[in-house]
């Protein structure tokens, strides 16, 4: 799946993709996570309490729906928000992701709960 213009995606094919990207609860919350900071997989598995193989797993769609990246550090693989993910967040504070077709917020509460988690 090609990479999108996250907040220029005007046609519901596009939309679709990325929203079937993030229609998982696994999947929001490693996007939520992320949103936090970058991450290694490890860092991942801890905070999503779930196995290596199962969050690689994911974070393989996030990436090939353009919301994440990843890159080697030594052994492990980080993962961050995709740059044009992050300038489509249109307000920092409420976390709001704006895709021209929807919005994703992501609220405040939610995102301290996973902070707490680390």
């Amino acid at each position: 799946m090609p990479r999108h213009a996250i907040a220029n995606l005007t046609s519901p094919r596009e939309c679709a993709a990325v929203l079937r990207a993030m229609g998982d609860e696994t999947r929001l919350r490693i996007l939520e996570s992320l949103l936090l900071g970058e991450k290694c997989v490890t860092d991942l598995t801890q905070v999503l309490r779930c196995s290596q193989p199962h969050v690689s797993h994911h974070l393989r769609i996030l990436r090939e729906a353009g919301l994440v990246e990843g890159h080697r550090h030594g052994k492990q693989v980080c993962y961050r928000v995709e740059p044009t993910v992050q300038r489509a967040l249109k307000n920092r504070s409420e976390r709001v992701l704006n895709f021209g077709c929807c919005e994703l917020r992501f609220p405040t509460s939610t995102l301290l709960t996973v902070q707490q988690k680390h």
